[in-house]
């Protein structure tokens, strides 16, 4: 029981925080005209949705920042490296997508950093994690016990670090096409994995790691009120790619990597339907899909917004709850 209070507590945390800094940081966006470009190629009912506010991520990333230090100062969690390591990521990747927005916000346009420049970020970012997770005796091993793989990878755990954070970071990217659909899905992603997480009682800091994902859930539904259709605001890549390098993270801490493809079946679908979708075109000069990301194709088939939303919101919740099986139970 103590550990439902906690969680529940967890969650009003961030969600009371998250509204009453939503509430005037919407205004700010506003007013300072931080506005989103929408692209024509998108289709005409998103063209409406040219001028809307964006950098919305730092209506739960900021909450959720502030929660962790007033439980940190009133001693109720205690700082550890693995949270050290979740939160560096948390905030690195929250600054490059920041930075990414405001080169988007003030030149116009949706190119903001090059492809190239962004990856060398990553690179560091990963690197910062392998380098502070080897130094407090983590083992670079890739361990899934349920199909019997247990492998020594040495410095290669580094560039597998890079790959699950860039991957998952970018996943969360592409699914951020729709009002609240991001958001809806991320929040019940990690509400599975701040079960997950209590569950792993081998690792330290492990209560550290669940209570952050439990304010963090709570920080987005705080950042849905704003968000939910039609949107007031929408999160940039500023909370994209922050939510996706948390979420790899906490995955790789507890050794639940299987279960991220899981509990992140949405993303992975949403990113897989791109893939496809480019290499049909370059390869066959054929559509598989009527437009990619797969969201889009659900439009163009005349689903309403709010319908193609709540379909994967129900999809996402239905594969976190067997990530957790899979995860706590199995």
């Amino acid at each position: 029981m103590l550990i439902l209070a906690k969680a529940a507590m967890a969650i009003m945390l961030g969600f009371v925080i998250s509204m009453i800094f939503g509430f005037f940081f919407v205004k700010f966006a506003r007013r300072e005209k931080i506005n989103q470009n929408v692209s024509h190629t998108i289709g005409e009912r998103h063209m409406k949705k040219n001028g809307t506010p964006t950098m919305g991520g730092f209506i739960f990333i900021i909450p959720t920042i502030i929660s962790i230090g007033l439980l940190y100062f009133k001693k109720s969690i205690e700082f550890n490296h693995n949270l050290f390591i979740l939160l560096f990521v948390f905030i690195a990747y929250a600054i490059l997508g920041g930075i990414d927005d405001f080169l988007k916000i003030k030149f116009k346009n949706n190119k903001g950093f090059s492809i190239s420049v962004k990856f060398l970020i990553q690179m560091a970012i990963a690197l910062v994690f392998f380098y502070v997770f080897m130094k407090n005796g983590g083992e670079p091993i890739l361990n899934i016990t349920s199909i019997g793989i247990n492998i020594n990878m040495g410095w290669l755990f580094g560039i597998f670090i890079l790959c699950v954070l860039v991957g998952t970071s970018n996943a969360v990217n592409i699914t951020d096409g729709l009002d609240g659909l991001a958001g809806g899905l991320s929040a019940i992603a990690f509400l599975a994995f701040g079960i997950i997480a209590w569950n792993t009682g081998w690792l330290e800091g492990y209560e550290e790691l669940a209570i952050f994902c439990f304010i963090l859930v709570g920080s987005l539904l705080g950042f849905l009120l704003y968000n939910g259709h039609p949107a007031k605001i929408f999160m940039g890549d500023l909370g994209s790619l922050a939510l996706g390098g948390a979420l790899a993270t906490i995955a790789i801490l507890t050794r639940h990597e299987l279960s991220l493809v899981l509990v992140g079946g949405v993303f992975v679908v949403e990113t897989l339907s791109s893939m496809i979708q480019i290499f049909a075109i370059k390869k066959f000069n054929k559509k598989i899909f009527k437009m990619a990301p797969l969201h889009h194709h659900f439009e163009q088939l005349g689903w309403a917004e709010t319908d193609i939303v709540k379909f994967f919101w129900v999809i996402g919740f239905l594969l976190a709850m067997a990530a957790i099986t899979y995860g706590v139970w199995l």
